[in-house]
């Protein structure tokens, strides 16, 4: 007797693969998923903009990455001592006026000239709920905890989401012929919506990236709503709050996921290196004993022969921190 329903992907083996460049745009989840393929040395760009829910805001944004067009000191509001930009997260958010500035147009110049050679773009949808400046009409991909008062809510149509991002599509197909695009929409339930509210944006999303599909060969969908829905139906794979998922489910769809678009090779470099990732993240209580540099240095042999099995990926950053981490033994 089965007592699950197992959601099986289609099978593409190189899909994915360590000699690409990946650009993730998207809300939390994609997040979760970037930083699984760090760790598994990736080279990955992940939310230039911070996390982003809406496809509104995902596509105002990506057109921001193409122009390279930087932001103005106009371009920030104060709120609550901090300066804040409505086109991105928080974490951008700085006392410092010239100093968020700064740190978002550094961040929009490397994600623009990554742009050229970018070969996969995946794209995590949240919620298909957007909110609009009163003043402006224009939509926010973050509200800042700004009063509601300053916002109109609306439910986007399919219609709407298509028409915004079929040129995008277009755009690709055109100038990134290597590029291809898998769309995934986020387990994470945004229940402020109500249950219904939510359901009605998920499907509004599903509902979207189905007419993309058919629209264009280069859009790829990835279940991962419907792995945790389905699949993982129980909330002990739910963090403490009851909608993002947990650790354990978050892995469990990035297996899936490694199963589904890794060559076999490709899983191996994954495996090899999460090992030096661990690695290289282990800290003693104690640093400066003869035990922790010979496990330095074990760990930059791994590293040096990782490259040189791999040249085609970069270790420069890991070889630069290990020798210096065992110098100041």
């Amino acid at each position: 007797m089965n007592f699950r329903t197992v959601i099986d992907p289609p099978r593409h083996p190189g899909y994915l693969d360590h000699r690409q460049h990946l650009l993730l745009l998207g809300s939390c989840f994609v997040e979760n998923m970037g930083a699984w393929l760090q760790q598994r040395k990736f080279n990955v760009d992940i939310n230039p903009f911070g996390t982003l829910y809406n496809p509104e805001s995902i596509a105002r944004n990506w057109e921001r990455i193409v122009s390279g067009r930087p932001f103005t000191a106009d371009n920030l509001f104060l709120s609550n001592g901090l300066w804040h930009s409505y086109d991105h997260h928080s974490r951008f958010s700085s006392s410092d006026r010239e100093s968020a500035l700064a740190l978002i147009n550094r961040r929009l110049v490397q994600a623009h000239d990554r742009l050229p050679m970018t070969d996969r773009m995946v794209i995590t949808w949240g919620s298909a709920y957007v909110y609009k400046l009163k003043t402006t009409g224009e939509v926010v991909a973050n509200c800042h905890k700004q009063p509601a008062s300053l916002f109109d809510r609306e439910l986007l149509t399919v219609d709407a989401i298509v028409a915004r991002w079929l040129p995008i599509v277009r755009y690709i197909e055109a100038n990134l012929p290597q590029c291809r695009l898998l769309f995934t929409v986020s387990p994470i339930r945004h229940l402020s919506d109500g249950a219904h509210g939510n359901q009605l944006s998920k499907s509004t999303l599903l509902l979207a990236i189905d007419r993309l599909q058919r629209e264009s060969r280069i859009c790829d969908y990835f279940p991962s709503y419907e792995i945790m829905m389905d699949d993982l139906r129980d909330y002990r794979f739910y963090d403490t709050d009851m909608t993002h998922p947990s650790a354990s489910a978050v892995a469990y769809i990035s297996e899936v996921l490694t199963e589904s678009y890794l060559t076999p090779e490709s899983r191996d470099i994954a495996s090899q290196w999460y090992k030096i990732h661990t690695a290289l993240a282990h800290r003693p209580i104690t640093g400066d004993t003869d035990s922790y540099k010979d496990f330095l240095q074990r760990t930059l042999d791994k590293v040096e022969r990782f490259g040189q099995t791999y040249p085609y990926i970069d270790i420069t950053t890991e070889t630069a921190e290990l020798k210096t981490r065992i110098k100041q033994i």
